[in-house]
């Protein structure tokens, strides 16, 4: 097993109590007694057996990126000791884009990433210009060019793993949810290298999302894009719905009813506009769901869901038992609707 690190950590009357995370194993909770100097394991977080042999390490790469800067990642290759790939072909690579935008992503174990990495996929989890952890100018990148450098960067880095031979560089795609969401839609409306997303409640008009969102994540574009109204032509410029006619991959959406950050209105309209422009398309509602999926059912539907969708429209069937998602626009919709 690696060397764990610390992740959060609550300080109690006599004890420390932190949470350690690996790479490749289960996080842990232990206590430290300040007074007795004694440090003891309280719980392993999760119970879920696994063989460690279906667990795909991070590997952070370094890859150019616009303005002659550069931007990091992690690269999880697939792995499943159970089935190999078809010898003349490259596995498809999934870009994940993560929320925030000024987050980031962490190496450590994540089902997430072990659902695509068992299942062939590569991932790329970019740390786009403006995630944080990688000092204060990288994150102050992205001020003012949100919808820009990060949409850069998820096409670069796919652009860089493609040309290393790791993945098929015809089947690259991308999904994030939130920001990562927005900047799913973005890229797919600004480049053509993506054969298709999922965009998860992601912003498709920012400047609706001002005037739907709560007080607070209304600000949020004040240092990532500009003050509005003045900078009002720039959201118009920066939204993906005004560019959906340059969107032609397919992409399918989903989406939590009860979001209060990113309304399902911001779903609809992209989801609505793909359709009537003859896009191969799917969108997925979730009642009593808010800005992110906390139901386990929830959860599981939308990543089968997700995978149900790459596999109709990229042209391969999934060994997982997973019940059909409407895609519209594309054969496997006939007769359903």
């Amino acid at each position: 097993m690696d060397g764990g690190e610390p992740g959060g950590f609550v300080v109690g009357e006599d004890s420390v109590f932190i949470v350690v995370r690996y790479k490749s194993a289960h996080d842990v909770l232990i206590e430290y007694n300040t007074a007795s100097d004694e440090t003891k394991i309280i719980r392993q977080i999760n119970q879920l057996a696994f063989d460690s042999d279906y667990i795909a390490r991070a590997e952070a790469i370094l890859f150019p990126t616009g303005g002659g800067e550069v931007a990091y990642a992690y690269l999880y290759q697939p792995v499943n000791p159970q089935f190999c790939g078809p010898m003349a072909e490259k596995p498809p690579l999934i870009v994940k884009m993560h929320g925030g935008p000024t987050f980031h992503s962490l190496p450590y174990l994540s089902y997430e990433t072990q659902f695509w990495t068992t299942r062939g996929f590569a991932v790329l989890d970019a740390n786009y210009r403006g995630s944080s952890g990688f000092g204060r100018d990288y994150r102050r990148s992205l001020y003012g060019e949100w919808g820009v450098k990060d949409i850069e960067d998820a096409v670069n880095g796919a652009l860089y793993v493609a040309e290393k031979g790791l993945v098929d560089p015809d089947r690259l795609l991308i999904r994030g949810g939130s920001a990562g969401g927005f900047a799913v839609m973005a890229s797919m409306t600004r480049y053509d290298i993506f054969a298709a997303g999922a965009n998860y409640f992601g912003v498709s008009d920012m400047e609706m999302f001002v005037q739907d969102t709560h007080k607070f994540e209304s600000r949020y574009f004040d240092l990532l894009v500009g003050p509005y109204p003045e900078k009002r032509a720039l959201f118009a410029e920066r939204s993906p719905i005004n560019h959906i006619g340059q969107l032609k991959s397919p992409m399918i959406t989903l989406q939590g009813a009860d979001d209060k950050i990113v309304p399902p209105s911001q779903s609809e309209l992209i989801f609505d506009a793909l359709k009537e422009n003859g896009v191969p398309t799917a969108y997925l509602l979730f009642e009593g769901e808010g800005h992110g999926f906390e139901k386990a059912e929830t959860r599981k539907r939308a990543m089968e869901a997700e995978l149900y969708f790459y596999g109709q429209v990229l042209g391969f069937r999934p060994a997982d038992i997973i019940e059909p998602v409407t895609i519209y626009n594309h054969p496997s919709a006939e007769g359903e609707r």
